[in-house]
C-alpha cells in the first residue's frame, strides 16, 4: 500500500491536534495540581460507606473544588484541596455532614507545599534534552544518517506536544489536572514513541539491504510490514488502560487517559509522523542535489557559468 501518498494528511490531521493544544496553553495554560500550587489534605473516616462520586459531587454542589479524594479502605478518604484556613476547615467539614448524612471522624489535616518546584522542573527539562539528544545521536549513529535521528525526535516531541496541548483543553472542560502523574505518563511515553519508531525504522534498512531500491518504496513497504504488529502491540496497553479509565477510580483515571493519548499518540506518530518526516527530508535533499551543476554541465566558457 502506497502509505506515503498521504503525508499531506498525516501532518495536517497532526497540525489541528497541535495547533488546538498550543492555542489552549496560550488562552487558558494548565490546570495545575496539589502538587505544584501546595494545599490542604485532610483524613476522615466515615461511619458508613460512601461512594467517591457521591462525596466529591457533595462537596462541588457547595463550591470545594476538590483535587483529588483518595480511599484508603473501605470507609476512609483522604481529601486534597487548596489551602484552608480554620473556618474554611470548619465548613468544609459542615459540608461533608450536611451533604452526605454520615458521621465522620477526622484522622489527619494538614497544608502542604508544592512537592514540585521549580528546581524540579527545570531537572526534568534538562533530562528531557539530554536524553533527546542523546536519542538523536545514537538513532543517528545505528542508522548512518542524521534524518533518522531527528524525524524520531521529532516523532517523539510531536507525542509531547499532542498529550499537553489535549491536557490543557481537559483542564480548562473537565478540569483535568497537573501532577507528579501526568509528569510519570509524559516521560513513560516518550520511550514509546521512539521505541516504534525504531521498529520501523530497522525494516527500512533490512529491506535496503536485501532489495535496494529508493527510500520512498521502503517506507512504504516497512510501514506496511510492521503495522499489524505496531496494532496489536498497542491494543494490549490500549485496552487496559481503557478498563483503568473506567474502574480505576478518581485518582488513576486522569493518569491512565494521559497514558492511553500518549499511546494512540505514539503509535499514529511512528509510522504517520517520524517515516513520513523522513521520506519528505529524503527527497527534499535530492531535489537539492539534482540542482546542483556538475562538472559535465560547466560550459568551458567562465562567463556563461555565471549567469
Amino acid at each position: 500500500m502506497d502509505w506515503m501518498k498521504y503525508r499531506i494528511i498525516y501532518f495536517a490531521l497532526s497540525a489541528v491536534v497541535i495547533i488546538a493544544g498550543v492555542f489552549s496553553l496560550f488562552k487558558w495554560g494548565l490546570n495545575l495540581g496539589l502538587d505544584f500550587k501546595g494545599g490542604s489534605v485532610t483524613e476522615f473516616r466515615f461511619q458508613n460507606q460512601i461512594p467517591e462520586e457521591t462525596v466529591k459531587a457533595g462537596l462541588e454542589k457547595d463550591g470545594y473544588k476538590v483535587s483529588s479524594i483518595e480511599a484508603i479502605g473501605e470507609k476512609t478518604y483522604i481529601f486534597k484541596l487548596p489551602p484552608l484556613s480554620e473556618n474554611e476547615k470548619e465548613a468544609f467539614e459542615n459540608s461533608l455532614k450536611k451533604n452526605l448524612n454520615s458521621d465522620f471522624e477526622e484522622l489527619r489535616f494538614e497544608t502542604v507545599g508544592p512537592s514540585i518546584g521549580p528546581e524540579l522542573i527545570r531537572k526534568t527539562i534538562y533530562a528531557i534534552i539530554i536524553s533527546a539528544g542523546a536519542i538523536l545521536l545514537w538513532v543517528a549513529y545505528q542508522f548512518k544518517s542524521i534524518k533518522f535521528g531527528s524525524a524520531a525526535i521529532l516523532a517523539m516531541f510531536h507525542d509531547s506536544l499532542v498529550l499537553v496541548g489535549l491536557f490543557s483543553l481537559f483542564g480548562h472542560f473537565w478540569q483535568a489536572e497537573i501532577d507528579f502523574l501526568f509528569v510519570t505518563a509524559l516521560l513513560t511515553i516518550l520511550s514509546f514513541s521512539v521505541h516504534d519508531t525504531i521498529v520501523v525504522y530497522d525494516r527500512i534498512r533490512e529491506s535496503q539491504r536485501k532489495f535496494g531500491g529508493n527510500l520512498y518504496s521502503l517506507a512504504n513497504k516497512a510501514t506496511t510490514e510492521t503495522m499489524v504488529r505496531s496494532l496489536n502491540n498497542s491494543f494490549t496497553i490500549i485496552f487496559m488502560l481503557v478498563a483503568l479509565v473506567l474502574l480505576g477510580g478518581s485518582t488513576l483515571r486522569w493518569f491512565a487517559v494521559a497514558l492511553l493519548i500518549g499511546t494512540i499518540s505514539g503509535t499514529y506518530s511512528s509510522p504517520f509522523v517520524a517515516v513520513p518526516i523522513l521520506v519528505t527530508w529524503d527527497e527534499i535533499v535530492l531535489a537539492i542535489r539534482n540542482k546542483r551543476p556538475t562538472k559535465s554541465n560547466l560550459s568551458l566558457n567562465p562567463f556563461k557559468n555565471k549567469l
